[in-house]
Order: structure tokens, then sequence, then C-alpha cells
């Protein structure tokens, strides 16, 4: 495996959210839309974490060679994430989607509870990189007991992002690689489109210093393509310029 600085990450900040279950992964994750929506505040201590149950490996032999194969069982994964935001949404997320809201404005704890079922899209930013967990079915539910230590620190709800294999998918979730392609192309459009397959889209402005508009002439009303900081730009004829093609 070569050296690659890119596929460093230190996370500066990030970002977790919900969205209805089969949402697809926005195209661009540094300025996700609707129908994805912020889990709320998150801790800065305790970011993120992934426990895993099973996978317990058997060694499969026979007379000639007592070690020939080794069976894995089913791995379950689980990220988790301590919520800092008390308000009727994270409350649900930790206490069960079936939480009744109760005719005072309280929120009920269910006897028998229910995880909550969504989309799942987690986002980590460092710098101009940018990286991320998707799962496109998952269950949110509490994942370890509520503890409030102290008087100075904000009091957490730990949840528990269990990925569940949606419909055909042979996987349960997705993690976007770093220090992927560069684009070396940008294609019109409405929003327009980056080459090649995969290419990381350009961070800015500036980032598009080495990309090559397609088609070259002055791209048509309207055509532009959105660029990682969630600004627009299109290309005159000449030079790649903010906002959208007039």
């Amino acid at each position: 495996m070569a050296l690659n600085d890119l596929a460093t990450l230190v996370v500066g900040n990030g970002n977790y959210l919900t969205a209805p279950v089969g949402t697809a992964m926005p195209d661009n994750l540094l300025v996700p839309t609707s129908p994805w929506q912020t889990v709320g505040h998150t801790s800065l201590e305790d970011v993120f974490g992934i426990t895993s149950e099973g996978g317990e490996a058997t060694t499969i032999g026979t007379l000639q060679n007592k070690s020939l194969r080794t069976k894995y069982s089913a791995r379950t994964e689980t990220m988790t994430v301590t919520l800092q935001q008390f308000d009727t949404a994270g409350l649900k997320l930790y206490f069960g989607a079936n939480a009744p809201l109760l005719p005072d404005g309280s929120v009920g704890v269910p006897a028998d509870p229910v995880p909550t079922q969504c989309a799942f899209l987690a986002i980590f930013v460092d710098g101009e990189n940018h990286f991320a967990f998707y799962a496109p079915k998952a269950e949110i539910y509490r994942q370890d007991d509520l503890s409030i230590a102290d008087t100075e620190s904000l009091a957490g709800l730990p949840i528990g992002v269990k990925p569940m294999v949606y419909g055909s998918n042979v996987w349960t979730y997705a993690v976007t690689p770093l220090g992927g392609l560069a684009a070396t192309g940008a294609t019109a459009g409405t929003p327009g489109s980056f080459t090649p397959s995969g290419a990381s889209v350009p961070a800015n402005l500036a980032a598009l210093a080495s990309v090559t508009a397609n088609p070259s002439s002055a791209w048509t009303a309207g055509k532009y393509v959105q660029l990682g900081d969630g600004s627009n730009a299109f290309w005159n004829g000449t030079a790649w310029a903010t906002g959208k093609a007039a």
C-alpha cells in the first residue's frame, strides 16, 4: 500500500443526520439537503465509536489438513454517539420511537420500547477533506444507561445506531474513503457533475483551477456545478466564476 497523506483524518467538526429509510446518500456531503435532518448537539469528547458482536472464527479441517479453512459467524455492528440535546426528538431516539407525548408535554418512557428506524449519516470534516458513514436502514435506540456525573459538563444520552440490510443490498453500511481521485473535469448541469466517476468534489472556486470545463464554451443560462463549501460555480468561456450561468 502506497503512502497517501490525503487519506489521514483529524476530525475538526462533524454532524449526524437521519432521513426516511432508503434515502440515498447526499451528492454533496458538506451540504446535505431535505429530507436529511440533523439529530442535534452531540458530545465533543465521545465523538463516535463502533462496537461489534459476533464474528467468531471456527477452524474447519480435514483428516489431511486440520486447519483447511476458517469460517466466521455473522457480525453485528453498532455505531455509538452521545446525544446532548434533551428535546422531544432526542428523547424519542433514546427511549424509543413509540415514547408517547403526554398531555402535560412530557415524554413517557414506554414499557415495550421500539427503536427508531431510519437512514443514518455520520459526516466528519477535516479541513478540505470529509469522511462519512452511511446506512440506508438503521435502528436507533439507547446504547448505555443515562448518567449525569457532575454539574460542569453537558449531560448526554448514549445512543446506538445498528445498520441493517436494506432491500437487496449485500452490505449494511458504506464508508467513503479519503485520498480519492481528484476531479479533472466538470460537466455543465443543474447541477452538473465531476469526472472521473467517484472523483472528490472540489472544495471551493480556487480548487477548480485545474478542472477542465465541459463544454469549453460559455455555459448556457442556469448551468452550474456545486462545490464542497456549498457555493456554485460556472464556466464563462474563459474562466470559472461564482454562481450560476446567466
